[in-house]
């Protein structure tokens, strides 16, 4: 008689197991744009090698921004040529002239196809000049060449906060082809930085529909920064109508290509207990017991058993103990992270404070993306600082001379010339350069980009208020540092990605100062805004 074997033990890992869409994850946008860039160009080669064309469908905003720059650099750097690429862009604003500096038209020549080799004719993009008669007619004539090109081979998506893919809004019908839509004013609103002000911002698109970007062969959804509440709803919820991407779930190539920021509210991210077995370390005791107060609504120190056991964290019980000594060790830690005194406090021995008291005073720099985010963003600490002693610096980062209105200017350039004439200055180059910032503030065009001069008047006024802040605190101006990062002085809304030169001018400001802290200010909800830029520069330097 035979010995009956033991059942083979399945090493099945569960980590993706509520993901109903392959996901990605990287480190950082940049890494996450590399990879992209790299799958295009491997299917452009494929095709290449059978000679066929590649058809892709490309996408605007900020997502796609460091993939275009990649794709560049493999054109120019290792050769790829696009010369067997057809494209056709998602989308476009309605109405918008085609040479406007906010159009996807403007957009996409600037970023990529000016700087490759794709043949002019074999460029598609939806047409903001049309009447909306002529409009409804080009949207059917879209769909045909689509389809005259042999489908899309691979679509590239980004994601709206709503959900939206392309501008098919939360409510698009699952058989949307492409169609001139009304904008969600959450979009408008997401979209203004593009422009002057929210009223500038058009009403109206030209957008593929959903049926349209179905058809695609493959598509590639990337997502970075704070998009984590929409990325869960739409790989891991319902397929609706009402969140539109998740309507790719239906899609049987698609990939979404994400950061660490935007993967955070994904269960495997932020709820791993859930999705097998971890280990259970301090900090992710913390992070599950938090996680439930929040849920529930309640303070740690009243979570009980019933809650942990409700909640997913029965193992916790098991092997950390009855709930009051995890709520106690939790507490205690929440605690600890709470202080009076960000530089530590002098000459004292606190077990589990977040600061060392030794060295005293401290070297402390504040990185500030725009000359008031030190203000905005940690003005107690920023004083908290500086009035327990410390040597306090503050590095700013960027002019911010965008902010500055070209009416805020006007008033400015009216006080110094009445002030010259007050006090009888006779200074022939600085009249000279007040009379010609006048008269082309008083010319300038729609869309147009400020002048050098008027740049550095800007500038200027943002340096004065910035050293206002400074001085209120008691920090004087021997320790306000103005970097004018490259990136930033484009003369427009939209930024050129960062470079050396500009982790180079941080390299040297930390060197100088060899700071014991450092504090960067700063809004991260949009990856390819000026706050988060400047933390990647600050991170890399």
């Amino acid at each position: 008689m035979s010995t009956p074997t033991k059942p083979h033990k399945l090493n099945i890992d569960l980590i993706d197991s509520f993901e109903k869409i392959p996901v990605k994850i990287f480190d950082s946008s940049d890494a996450g744009s590399l990879f992209v860039a790299h799958e295009i160009a491997a299917l452009i080669k494929e095709k290449q090698a059978k000679n066929e064309k590649c058809v892709l469908g490309l996408a605007t905003g900020s997502t796609p921004l460091r993939l275009y720059t990649h794709l560049v650099n493999l054109h120019k750097n290792e050769g790829l040529s696009f010369k067997n690429v057809i494209t056709f862009n998602l989308d476009e604003y309605y109405p918008i002239e085609r040479d406007a500096l906010q159009s996807y038209w403007s957009y996409m020549h600037r970023h990529l196809f000016n700087q490759i080799d794709i043949f002019p004719e074999n460029i598609h993009l939806p047409n903001g000049e049309l009447s909306k008669e002529d409009a409804k007619k080009a949207c059917e004539a879209y769909e045909q060449m689509i389809e005259s090109a042999g489908g899309i081979d691979l679509q590239i998506l980004g994601i709206g906060t709503n959900g939206h893919i392309g501008f098919n809004e939360p409510g698009s019908s699952i058989f949307s082809k492409t169609r001139l839509v009304s904008l969600d004013n959450s979009t408008r609103i997401n979209n203004a930085y593009e422009f002057q002000n929210i009223s500038e911002v058009p009403r109206m698109a030209i957008t593929m529909g959903i049926s349209t970007i179905l058809k695609a062969k493959k598509i590639l959804l990337m997502a970075w920064g704070l998009k984590a509440p929409i990325i869960a709803k739409s790989v891991e919820g319902a397929v609706t109508e009402q969140t539109p991407a998740s309507i790719l779930q239906q899609h049987n190539n698609c990939l979404f290509v994400i950061d660490e920021s935007a993967a955070a509210e994904l269960t495997r991210i932020k709820l791993p207990w859930l999705t097998g077995e971890i280990e259970w370390t301090a900090k992710m005791i913390k992070r599950a017991v938090v996680n439930m107060a929040l849920k529930l609504n309640k303070p740690v120190l009243s979570l009980t058993t019933h809650d942990y056991n409700e909640n997913g964290l029965s193992d916790l019980l098991v092997e950390k103990g009855d709930a009051y000594d995890i709520n106690l060790q939790v507490y205690y830690m929440l605690r600890d992270s709470i202080t009076g005194w960000p530089g530590g406090k002098p000459d004292t021995d606190i077990p589990g404070h977040p600061e060392r008291s030794k060295p005293y005073p401290k070297t402390c720099l504040i990185f500030s993306p725009h000359p008031d985010d030190d203000i905005i963003s940690m003005g107690g600490t920023f004083m908290r600082l500086h009035d327990q002693g410390h040597d306090v610096h503050v590095g700013y980062q960027t002019s911010g001379n965008i902010a500055v209105t070209d009416e805020f200017v006007t008033r400015f350039l009216d006080f110094a010339v009445g002030f010259e004439n007050q006090f009888g200055i006779d200074n022939k180059k600085s009249e000279q350069i007040l009379s010609e910032a006048k008269h082309f503030l008083a010319s300038k065009k729609k869309n147009e980009i400020d002048t050098p001069e008027i740049r550095a008047i800007k500038g200027l006024i943002r340096r004065c208020e910035a050293r206002a802040t400074c001085r209120y605190v008691g920090v004087g101006d021997a320790n306000a540092h103005f970097m004018n990062l490259p990136f930033y002085e484009t003369g427009t809304i939209e930024k050129n990605p960062y470079t050396e030169k500009d982790i180079d001018i941080t390299i040297e400001l930390l060197q100088k100062l060899k700071p014991h802290q450092v504090y960067c200010a700063g809004d991260l909800a949009d990856p390819h805004g000026t706050h988060k830029v400047c933390l990647d520069i600050v991170l890399e330097s």
